[in-house]
């Protein structure tokens, strides 16, 4: 009954998000190619889903063109990309992010193409972090701990937003991190879900927590 409830709400909240939200996707569209030059969507990598299926994520861009490859592959940054595998794969001011791109980020604007993502299922409304393949092998070298936490998340679908977005986002370490999901995951409850959603609206107008 939960997960057919919660299929439902995500349904319903994703359609109703992408036709009330419109205006404000189309104007962070044109910003975005006003701004700086490439497409108008993240070019990032693969994301981890349930059952440790990859995906596709919807983003709109708020870096530079390529930001992920150059990250990874240009010798300019090597020293940044080993600072942000550190840093929990986190980067604070990241020098790929554009002038509109750090507004869009501190208010997660650049999340809401990812309403698409929860209509296809591969997403839900709320649900633990979407991490990167190479960000869940590495952190969980360091954080060996980590290791049980992860697969109880897994179990689940990813979310636009979720416990530790509502509970200070970038400030929050990996190892802390995937214990909130796990323990989400874990609790099973449509009330929790909608009192994180509840909770989402100040974090988001405040920007507490985000890179």
């Amino acid at each position: 009954m939960y997960q057919f409830v919660k299929r439902f709400i995500d349904v319903i909240g994703s359609v109703l998000g992408l036709i009330f939200l419109l205006p404000i996707l189309l104007l962070v569209a044109l910003a975005i190619k006003v701004d700086s030059t490439g497409p108008i969507f993240a070019d990032t990598p693969m994301r981890v889903g349930k059952g440790g299926k990859l995906f596709k994520m919807y983003k709109f861009r708020s870096m530079i063109a390529n930001a992920h490859d150059l990250l990874r592959k240009d010798p300019k940054f090597q020293a940044l990309y080993e600072e942000y595998k550190k840093g929990s794969y986190k980067l604070y001011n990241d020098p790929r992010i554009t002038p509109v791109g750090k507004f869009i980020r501190k208010h997660s604007l650049d999340e809401l193409p990812q309403l698409l993502n929860v209509l296809r299922g591969e997403m839900s409304m709320v649900g633990p972090r979407a991490y990167y393949p190479d960000e869940l092998e590495h952190q969980q070298v360091k954080y060996p701990s980590s290791r049980k936490y992860v697969k109880i998340i897994l179990s689940g679908k990813p979310g636009i937003t979720g416990i530790w977005q509502v509970s200070g986002r970038s400030e929050i370490n990996f190892d802390k991190r995937v214990q909130m999901d796990a323990s989400y995951v874990e609790k099973r409850s449509i009330i929790y879900d909608l009192w994180l959603l509840l909770k989402t609206i100040p974090a988001v107008l405040s920007g507490k927590g985000a890179v």
